[in-house]
């Protein structure tokens, strides 16, 4: 892929667009060795076929400000969100082996609608609540930034919210509609999490989104904020519900325990859990999406400490809106979305799984 252009910009620039010809969310490049897409989960070797030969070097003269090339000289890596003329983009540069390399993650060029990316409408609901807590979350990759974006976009454009986002770094771009969103930039605009909630409790803020609870003081003010009247989406590295409130818990020590599972029982408005299938009809990918509603049911079992019995008031709790991951994931399978191996693999209980997709 020679450039017709002379900068390395505008030949990033096009490696952009045909990433995003082929449905990639991803680009890994190391300089004269290797350009991988990760296209729908998989790597695809693309070196030969686009022979990329620009200049690490003149790229990060031309893309990063002057505190991101010292920030890179001094740690030997940097991570920011930025826009090459109209394709917005995180990039994560690193030293490696003594050269640079870099990771680049594609995002939409329009946020996509709850609807698009087939939310539960139980879910979307629970975005217009007034104050609680609302934890996305899922494995990197899995599409948490994509879905507090679709979020907070449907809450700016349907109520009048003062909103602001926490986010390391700023990845989607939000338009004010009948909101007013307010994007703070960990690191640039702000220096932490934790500096960041303390501020926004002191802001007239109505709705905080926080791209990720990293450490005690940032999980604790958000419980806090939550406390106070205001609703926080907040993302976590985690796999399902059960766990997200384990994680929760368990981030402080013992002895504090039991007033955070009470504390937690109070604010929490909901968990949305997601994961990404392979379509079968090889279209790229599909979201399933496991919702729990902190029901008066579901708050008694987390003050208790009786999470194991939670799946169980889940599957009792469909017609509420509840949904588990292996229902959305069966749910997906009886749509003819995904094949019978790929329902078996992405299930919790891959064994149930099986013996359900063998009686169709």
């Amino acid at each position: 892929m020679q450039s017709d252009t002379t900068g390395s910009l505008q030949e990033f620039h096009k490696i952009l667009e045909e990433a995003g010809k082929k449905g990639a969310s991803d680009i890994h490049y190391v300089p004269k060795e290797q350009l991988l897409l990760r296209i729908d989960g998989r790597l695809v070797d693309m070196t030969e076929e686009w022979n990329v030969s620009f200049s690490m070097e003149k790229l990060i003269e031309e893309l990063l400000d002057k505190k991101q090339q010292k920030t890179f000289e001094e740690n030997g890596e940097v991570e920011f969100s930025c826009s090459v003329f109209n394709k917005r983009v995180r990039v994560n540069l690193f030293r490696q082996s003594g050269t640079c390399a870099m990771s680049v993650r594609l995002f939409a060029e329009k946020i996509p609608t709850p609807q698009m990316l087939g939310l539960p409408e139980s879910a979307v609901q629970m975005a217009g609540k007034r104050r609680g807590l609302i934890l996305v979350t899922g494995a990197s990759g899995s599409g948490r930034t994509t879905t507090m974006a679709s979020m907070i976009d449907h809450i700016a454009s349907n109520y009048e919210r003062s909103i602001l986002t926490l986010e390391k770094p700023a990845e989607y771009l939000f338009q004010n509609r009948k909101s007013m969103v307010l994007q703070r930039e960990i690191g640039i605009d702000t220096r932490s999490y934790e500096a960041g909630l303390k501020a926004a409790l002191k802001q007239d803020m109505d709705v905080i989104l926080i791209s990720e609870m990293e450490d005690l003081d940032t999980v604790s003010l958000a419980l806090t904020a939550a406390e106070m009247g205001h609703l926080v989406i907040a993302a976590l590295p985690t796999q399902n519900a059960v766990t997200s409130i384990e994680r929760i818990v368990e981030c402080f020590q013992d002895h504090r325990q039991h007033q955070i599972r009470s504390q937690l029982s109070d604010v929490l408005a909901g968990v949305i859990s997601q994961q990404l299938l392979p379509r079968l009809d090889g279209g790229g990918r599909v979201a399933a999406f496991e919702v729990l509603l902190a029901n008066q049911e579901i708050k008694s079992l987390i003050k208790e400490q009786k999470y194991f019995q939670i799946p169980s008031v889940m599957r009792g709790c469909r017609k509420e809106g509840m949904v588990s991951m292996d229902d959305a994931v069966y749910g997906l399978y009886m749509k003819s979305m995904i094949d019978s191996d790929t329902a078996v693999c992405y299930a919790q209980d891959g064994v149930g799984m099986r013996q359900k997709v063998q009686l169709f």
